[in-house]
């Protein structure tokens, strides 16, 4: 990468990175695009490079975010040489990505709500970095060497991950109904249910 690809690089991380701050603490809806400039230390028009307006920036944020996640879940799964099931597998990632919600409740406030809005959408081809893969990649990676097949994998993981974004929220935020740690059996067993209710023998 040359430095003028660098420096457009940085300038774009450091939009998504002020962006996220302001959104969080300030709220989307409060946050304008002069802010965000502001706060990146970019002229206004630099913005437009990369990003059609508010809404494109978020979205983005969010691919990028739910990327990251995803990874970080992924990179600890292959540490675990001995889970070669692809159900338990997808329980360590789904555990390892609400545990890094419950330690950054801005990933809650961003992501929870919008975790399989970002998987099926951009991010699922989105990487940050060239070298690293993408969701979908991992996602079909673990796929493949799985026991068995399932019915419309894509569907499956959105109801997944509809269920544990929706679940998360509550109980990391406000320990409602139950405490996050408390409820991770519920939650659980449910995937554990909806994996058998697609799956079907190779």
């Amino acid at each position: 990468m040359n430095k003028i690809d660098t420096k457009k690089r940085q300038k774009r991380v450091s939009l998504l990175d002020s962006a996220f701050s302001l959104f969080i603490n300030n709220g989307f809806h409060k946050t304008s695009i002069s802010d965000i400039v502001k706060d990146a230390g970019v002229a206004k028009g630099t913005f437009y490079l990369y990003f059609k307006d508010k809404y494109d920036i978020r979205n983005h944020l969010i691919s990028q975010k739910a990327n990251q996640v995803f990874l970080n879940a992924y990179n600890q799964l292959k540490a675990q040489e001995e889970l070669t099931d692809f159900e338990d597998q997808v329980l360590f990632i789904i555990d390892h990505i609400l545990d890094q919600f419950a330690a950054n409740h801005n990933l809650v406030v961003l992501l929870s709500k919008h975790l399989s809005w970002g998987f099926f959408k951009d991010s699922l081809l989105f990487t940050a970095d060239p070298d690293s893969p993408s969701i979908y990649a991992l996602y079909d990676s673990l796929l493949s060497q799985a026991q068995y097949t399932y019915q419309s994998p894509e569907l499956m993981m959105y109801l997944i991950l509809e269920l544990i974004s929706g679940a998360s929220y509550n109980a990391v935020l406000y320990e409602q109904p139950l405490p996050l740690n408390d409820l991770k059996p519920h939650l659980y067993q449910t995937v554990k249910q909806i994996l058998g209710q697609y799956r079907t023998e190779k």
